[in-house]
């Protein structure tokens, strides 16, 4: 069985490439996903991608990789130290 401490020291990365295709590491799941913006849980906090057209080419949770395809517009990180308290739910916390 995978130990969690060693889920939080792997290596967060983001590449992007002509704004249409790009690959993460250090992802913990997608949490939601639709053509025009993307939800991830990364080691380093929550990361909305906006954009069009968006797909998720390559899922691979035991990695913790995602590749994305499609044009991405921004990228925006949030903390999650909240994450799990009681009262407002996670997109609550995510758009305060």
């Amino acid at each position: 069985m995978e130990d969690l401490n060693n889920v939080k020291q792997r290596a967060h990365k983001f590449m992007l490439t002509n704004r249409r295709t790009c690959m993460v590491s250090g992802v913990a799941d997608v949490l939601s996903f639709d053509l025009s913006e993307i939800l991830l849980e990364t080691d380093q906090g929550m990361l909305m991608i906006k954009g069009s057209d968006l797909h998720v080419n390559r899922l691979t949770l035991e990695k913790g990789e995602v590749d994305i395809e499609g044009k991405i517009d921004s990228l925006t990180y949030s903390e999650v130290s909240s994450y799990g308290s009681k009262g407002d739910s996670l997109l609550g916390k995510l758009f305060k």
